[in-house]
């Protein structure tokens, strides 16, 4: 049964499984890597998403791979650019990544110019249908942590610049539409209202935040936004890093090759973000849940 197509935009006809690269180039080689593409896009999937940090855990001497194998995949295979969506992200402020710009210290107008033309690089092509900014420039609580602490506050880059730089890329053809990740409903109605008053800028078509069974936040407030003003969700991690699949509750921990089995503690925010133990499951399965 191939997968069902919806509409994110008025011209942009998405399936509604999307299938993420973020182990592209690390978890995954690119002979991997060709195999889950070719069995998604056999499936129906034509909708790809990506970073120009992926893949992750993310290093110098891999960073861009995940943008490089999707790119070379649709090249390789001779896949009629209309027929797939690619999606990518420009990195948030970061002081650890210092190899991609120095370690973006903030997502203005010129870091945002030039992760697109990189990422148009790596990815082989003239436009990326949906371009995102992975994190906020601003303080949000994210990556596990749940409470907004205002003590964190600092002056970030104004979501104008952004909007302004975006809306440049969209004039000039390197990107199609605009989207969000890990925003709060503060931050997709600021970008929304910002945009209403100047028409040069793109409306906000989509935001992409954490959503599974143990991550429900987004139906709370960013569910009445996101209904209200006609914004998709892009739902990342629904399998809650692979734990809800319940392979790391095994007797014997799991595949050694499964993500947090591979790289111990460097997604220590799975702990911290699900709140999940040995003792929860076991109580789970004893009363009936598998």
């Amino acid at each position: 049964m191939a997968v069902p197509l919806f509409n994110l935009a008025p011209d942009l006809s998405v399936s509604r499984l999307c299938l993420g690269t973020m182990t592209f180039g690390e978890q995954n080689s690119m002979s991997e890597s060709f195999r889950l593409l070719d069995h998604a896009f056999g499936a129906g999937i034509n909708f790809f998403d990506s970073a120009e940090m992926y893949p992750v855990p993310q290093r110098a001497d891999t960073q861009g791979r995940s943008e490089e194998y999707l790119g070379r995949w649709v090249r390789d295979r001779k896949i009629p650019r209309d027929r797939v969506v690619l999606a990518t992200k420009v990195s948030g402020p970061s002081g650890q990544m210092t190899w991609i710009r120095d370690g973006p210290k903030c997502v203005d107008a010129w870091n945002i110019s030039e992760a697109i033309d990189n990422s148009l690089l790596r990815l082989r092509t003239d436009y990326i249908d949906l371009y995102q900014i992975h994190w906020p420039d601003r303080y949000v609580p994210m990556f596990g942590e749940s409470e907004y602490d205002p003590t964190h506050h600092y002056r970030a880059i104004t979501i104008e610049e952004q909007l302004e730089a975006l809306g440049r890329a969209v004039a000039s053809g390197k990107i199609r539409y605009v989207g969000l990740s890990n925003e709060t409903p503060y931050g997709v109605m600021k970008f929304l209202h910002v945009a209403e008053r100047v028409p040069s800028y793109p409306k906000v078509v989509s935001v992409q935040n954490c959503y599974s069974l143990l991550c429900r936040t987004f139906d709370s407030g960013m569910a009445e936004c996101c209904h209200h003003e006609r914004i998709s969700l892009l739902a990342y991690s629904p399998l809650a890093m692979g734990i809800l699949s319940g392979k790391y509750f095994l007797p014997d921990g799991g595949p050694p090759d499964a993500r947090l089995n591979l790289f111990k503690g460097r997604y220590s925010e799975g702990e911290s973000r699900y709140n999940l133990s040995n003792s929860i499951v076991t109580a789970a399965i004893m009363v009936g849940v598998p």
